[in-house]
């Protein structure tokens, strides 16, 4: 375990190292300093009370844990509670970590484009993002390794960390995405459609709401989906290990030592895209991205030459090299995914500047074209990751679909780090508005928030593309565990199971779309009561009242994120104990068809709208200001919850649901 546990510490080290590269520079003028201190104090006080009720689901579920073995015979107590606990402080923690300097980049962002032009902005932005990244990746291995080591690996305890984990990220991850879409779209629809100022107006009360959503719900939100989805892959591996008897002790550290190596690559992408990023933001972070998955590609073949040999698995028998092959089977899917993401969403190809002509014809073209457009992006990587599917089992069975979920999370520092850069962009953005700076300032910001849009549509693409192949995993060491051979579709137990799978995604989405939908109501008419009711705010003689806004938004997302994320957990619970093991591998089959298509196509949908707007403000088609201009505002604050809420909360939805169910796997024997 050494190996991973210096990663770790390097990757923490480094979290330092950027933390302080960020704060040292310079933070503007006293109104830029102002306006994200008040984003700051927004995001902390949002955090604050989302981790009170995360923590009182947390503490109640890890009693049940722990006294689990009084009234059943199943393999808990209070190991797997800490376990439990210490997954889902780590999930928190590096939440909180990169919010924290997340908000503190944003203005230094901003004077970063005032002084040194968009390579300023760009090398404190990623820097700023790249905290998170390495958060989440050191944070989570140290964790993970601290657990394997004191309870020496049982795999029962382990799944508990994985557990924890997942359930405060599916919470951060809603009420995160509840609270920014809430904010932003109330923001949008009566600043930039009814009352016809600037988008981050000064004069727009819920524009710091706005602003904090960015941070709670794109970066803490986002880091807590990440770091669940990189655990997962590692754990998968591991727990199929463990459950098919591998004979080699090496072919259980493989997973650890690949996670080693995909550190070491996410750092050196990041200072590539530091040292690289000038005139072509989204070529050096594209680049960065890239080189770090071929560092990982190599490092995985020698490790795997070094430490791989001959296994058998269900009688059939596998090479030493298959784990490797493998795993490329997943870097590969998940770099295809990654493009079909940018070729769907960037405002550089057709699907979004053909979006962006249609709604010339008006806001019902835009919507239904932004929609197709999700649709039909679905395609492709379902096409890609249903062949890796077969090639990874077909080099190391089971095993292998577990590593080529690791192969496609291995460098998760630097897909985060790149997908948080953006509402840090986006943040400086606002704060140039507020602030009054020159256009030329808001010019930069913006090209590198379009560019931010795109590749948080390849991080959301890796992320759904990653929970397949986790869930996959998770569910083939469920049915180990609960001694399911086979899940039989002439079963009618399976069949209900596979029908109430398939269903829960659409329902956990209502709920979640019918919380941004009465977040954004209330802000709505809170900004419209603002601008009738205070003299002298449509002509910028005095300020909003900004803290209201906020509030509206952070009730709203507590209240939004409590009942899906308990239905989550409730629902494989009641599955298993009244319809059985065989309904519940059912139901994670259903639950992982339709989540993956909803993920895809709500993540596309969003970003395709998005930069269909943003598309519009560079000037094409009539501009900002125009109908069509208005007609796609209209359509972003409609794919902003798909992108932002629904879509990325599915994918933790249905690893949530495959971890619970192999966690509990010996209750429902």
């Amino acid at each position: 375990m050494i190996i991973p546990i210096i990663a770790s510490l390097v990757a923490l080290g480094f979290v330092v190292f950027l933390s302080f590269d960020v704060i040292k520079q310079n933070q503007g003028s006293s109104r830029m300093i102002e306006i994200s201190q008040a984003i700051q104090d927004g995001a902390k006080a949002f955090l604050k009370r989302e981790y009170i009720y995360i923590g009182i689901f947390v503490l109640i579920i890890s009693a049940l844990m722990a006294a689990a073995p009084l009234f059943t015979d199943v393999e808990l107590g209070w190991r797997t509670s800490v376990a439990f606990i210490a997954g889902a402080v780590a999930s928190a923690l590096a939440g909180y970590i990169g919010m924290s300097i997340a908000t503190r980049a944003n203005c230094r962002t901003t004077q970063g484009a005032l002084t040194g032009g968009l390579q300023g902005a760009l090398r404190v932005a990623v820097s700023g993002g790249a905290v998170m990244g390495m958060s989440v990746v050191g944070l989570s291995l140290l964790g993970l390794c601290i657990v394997y080591i004191v309870f020496d690996g049982d795999p029962v305890v382990i799944n508990g960390y994985a557990m924890g984990a997942s359930l405060v990220a599916l919470f951060a991850r809603s009420g995160g995405g509840i609270f920014t879409k809430g904010a932003d779209m109330g923001a949008d629809l009566v600043g930039k459609v009814e009352a016809g100022i600037p988008e981050d107006d000064p004069r727009n009360p819920a524009v710091i709401a706005d602003n904090v959503g960015d941070n709670v719900g794109d970066v803490a939100g986002l880091g807590s989906d990440l770091l669940e989805s990189y655990v997962e892959s590692i754990i998968a591996a591991l727990a199929i290990a463990s459950l098919i008897g591998l004979s080699s002790d090496s072919l259980k550290m493989i997973p650890l030592y690949i996670a080693s190596a995909g550190i070491i690559a996410s750092i050196i992408g990041i200072i590539f895209v530091r040292i690289t990023g000038r005139s072509n933001p989204q070529g050096s972070l594209m680049g960065g991205t890239y080189v770090s998955a071929i560092l990982t590609a190599v490092a995985t073949y020698v490790i795997v030459s070094k430490f791989g040999t001959d296994f058998t698995e269900d009688g059939h028998s596998y090479l030493a090299m298959g784990p490797f092959w493998a795993t490329i089977c997943g870097v590969v899917s998940g770099i295809i995914v990654g493009f079909f993401s940018e070729y769907y969403t960037s405002n550089k190809y057709k699907p979004v500047k053909k979006l962006a002509e249609e709604s010339k014809s008006g806001p019902a073209l835009t919507v239904t074209g932004g929609i197709a457009i999700g649709m039909a992006s679905t395609a492709f990587p379902v096409l890609a990751l249903a062949g890796a599917v077969m090639l990874s089992y077909h080099f190391a069975g089971i095993y292998g679909v577990a590593m080529a979920a690791l192969g496609m999370l291995a460098t998760t520092g630097m897909v985060v780090a790149v997908d948080s850069y953006g509402p840090i962009a986006d943040n400086a953005g606002g704060i140039a508005e507020m602030a009054k700076l020159d256009p030329s300032v808001r010019e930069i910001t913006d090209n590198l928030d379009s560019v931010g849009n795109t590749t948080a549509a390849i991080g959301k693409g890796f992320a759904i593309g990653s929970a397949a192949f986790a869930s996959l995993g998770l569910l083939a060491a469920f049915m180990k565990s609960a001694h399911v051979d086979v899940a039989d579709i002439k079963d009618p137990r399976v069949l209900a199971g596979l029908l109430i799978g398939g269903m829960f995604p659409f329902l956990v989405s209502s709920m979640l779309f019918e919380a941004v939908s009465k977040a954004a109501f209330q802000m709505i008419e809170e900004v419209r009561r603002q601008f009738k009711e205070i003299p002298g705010l449509m002509e910028g003689k005095v300020l909003p009242d900004s803290a209201k806004c906020v509030d509206i938004s952070t009730k709203g997302a507590i209240q939004g994120m409590l009942l899906p994320g308990s239905l989550a957990i409730v629902t494989p619970v009641l599955v298993g104990l009244l319809l059985g093991p065989d309904a519940l591998a059912g139901l994670l089959v259903g639950a992982l068809v339709t989540g993956v298509m909803l993920g895809i196509q709500m993540a596309n949908s969003g970003g395709a709208l998005d930069n269909a707007k943003k598309y519009i403000e560079e000037g094409n088609f009539g501009g900002k200001g125009s109908d069509t201009h208005k007609a796609t505002v209209i359509g972003d604050t409609v794919g902003d919850p798909l992108k932002d809420t629904v879509g990325p909360s599915i994918n933790i939805l249905i690893k949530l649901m495959a971890v619970i169910s192999l966690v509990l796997a010996p209750l429902f024997i």
